[in-house]
């Protein structure tokens, strides 16, 4: 979906009214759930339905804007710090916390491209280079398990991501299974508790057995 990361520079009107979409679309979003109407959002932006049409077809490519939007402003910071840390191993623990702490925040839009994770690959594409990068790092300083690939980390993100369904939204419940991820990918296990356990909130355990 090129379309929600490379589009034509705005007149300063539009730029204003496609960034007033987006804020409403992540407010929406929050409030009433992946299923939230485009006029709802429109209204919430204070701009006509034609108006939110003219810049995003339709809500699949306002999601992905908007999701960009939260990488560039919160994740990429984190990944040009962590490029620039001597700690290779850290550094892309803390981009994986970064991504995971927006995962969180926006969790019902991901809900909205839910299976179809791949229309991700997109706005993701540059983050995965730099996580490549410091993974290679990583494993030349010794910090990293040397039989890691990208692949493995690919997978285990996405493993993370789905994190999000099983807690509540804005939960940081997520920081337990990544440390998990820690300490299967580190060369050597850090020696410090798990993070505290969250349980599963009570939707997530309707019609499952006990284990």
């Amino acid at each position: 979906m090129s379309l929600a990361v490379a589009r034509k520079p705005l007149r300063a009107d539009a730029a204003r009214n496609v960034d007033k979409i987006i804020t409403a679309a992540r407010q929406c979003f929050r409030e009433f759930g992946p299923e939230v109407p485009l006029q709802t959002i429109a209204a919430t932006a204070g701009v006509g339905p034609a108006t939110l049409f003219r810049n995003f077809s339709d809500k699949e490519e306002l999601v992905l804007a908007a999701l960009n939007r939260q990488l560039r402003l919160t994740v990429d910071p984190v990944v040009d710090s962590a490029l620039a840390d001597i700690d290779a191993a850290a550094g892309l623990l803390r981009v994986m916390e970064a991504l995971m702490a927006a995962a969180s925040d926006d969790a019902n839009l991901l809900g909205a491209v839910a299976g179809r994770r791949e229309l991700l690959t997109g706005i993701t594409g540059s983050l995965m280079e730099s996580m490549s990068v410091l993974l290679v790092r990583g494993q030349g300083q010794g910090s990293l398990r040397a039989d890691i690939s990208m692949t493995d980390m690919f997978r285990l993100l996405a493993m993370l991501i789905g994190v999000v369904d099983t807690m509540e939204p804005g939960s940081d419940a997520w920081r337990r299974p990544l440390a998990l991820v820690e300490d299967a990918i580190r060369s050597v296990r850090p020696g410090r508790p798990l993070p505290v356990h969250v349980p599963l909130p009570a939707a997530s355990l309707a019609g499952q057995q006990p284990i």
